[in-house]
């Protein structure tokens, strides 16, 4: 079986960070790891704390990790210091892992800021020349990119600016007014556009951790990048459309939604079972 491994934060009401990633992973065929990088105290309405853990228990987690059960893919969520991100880098190129897929977590879909300014520039400097895919979506790109983006034109240049300034792939995704929730692929001087149709469900919470885990969740099981994408793209539509509503702020997806197995019965009154 082929192994995934989140570093990322953990988000307590299960909707985003370490939690969504575990559930997207195991949703797409893989066995799914864990380290963490902080605590977090949030809901669907925000964030309240954040606890970091250190860089040498981080470290320790990593370790445990690639000594034991070699992650044949990787994404990194939130990391929300300098001195974390170093951590994560330098046991990245002490393994010299694969299939890095990077999320430039920077703010929560409540709008809770979840990097320290100071961190961003280790972010550029450390760790964005390791990923395979960095995964952006557009206040993030334009952060990355230094420019401002209002169109596909827009996208495209600040894709391509990332992707030649930081030697990876980059993975720009659309929303936020831009597009109908396009994303553009930019990899080895070409690109490719992902083309989506936005879906009237309010509940988002995650859907950037979830895209990115399920992203490498395929690269995992060997699947080009394009691939990955495509299905990716096609898993996350599916766990929006389920419309599942959880919560008093923007909710989860349903991570579940293609459960089948006969353990995810769920038992009723009478004392039958149905699926559902």
């Amino acid at each position: 079986m082929k192994t995934a491994l989140t570093i990322a934060g953990s988000d307590c009401s299960g909707g985003a960070g370490i939690q969504a990633d575990l559930k997207t992973m195991t949703m797409n065929g893989v066995y799914a790891m864990s380290v963490l990088t902080a605590l977090t105290a949030q809901n669907t309405t925000g964030v309240r704390s954040i606890t970091e853990v250190t860089p040498e228990f981080l470290k320790d987690q990593m370790d445990a990790v690639f000594e034991d059960i070699r992650p044949d893919a990787v994404k990194i969520g939130m990391v929300s210091s300098g001195l974390l991100i170093e951590a994560v880098a330098e046991r990245l190129v002490y393994y010299k892992a694969v299939n890095v897929v990077v999320d430039p977590v920077m703010v929560a879909t409540s709008g809770s800021k979840l990097m320290a300014e100071e961190a961003l520039a280790v972010l550029k400097e450390k760790l964005l020349s390791l990923a395979t895919v960095v995964t952006p979506n557009i206040p993030e790109a334009e952060i990355l990119a230094g420019i401002k983006i209002e169109n596909e034109a827009d996208m495209l240049a600040a894709a391509k600016r990332i992707s030649e300034t930081y030697h990876c792939a980059v993975l720009c995704k659309g929303g936020h007014s831009i597009n109908d929730a396009n994303d553009l692929l930019y990899f080895d001087g070409n690109y490719r556009w992902f083309y989506g149709k936005r879906i009237d469900n309010p509940n988002t919470h995650g859907t950037g951790c979830t895209l990115s885990s399920a992203i490498a969740s395929n690269l995992a099981k060997g699947y080009s990048l394009a691939e990955a994408v495509e299905r990716a793209k096609e898993y996350i539509s599916g766990a929006l459309f389920a419309q599942l509503d959880l919560g008093q702020g923007p909710g989860p997806m349903m991570h579940n939604f293609d459960l089948n197995s006969h353990f995810g019965e769920e038992k009723i009154s009478d004392g039958k079972e149905s699926r559902k």
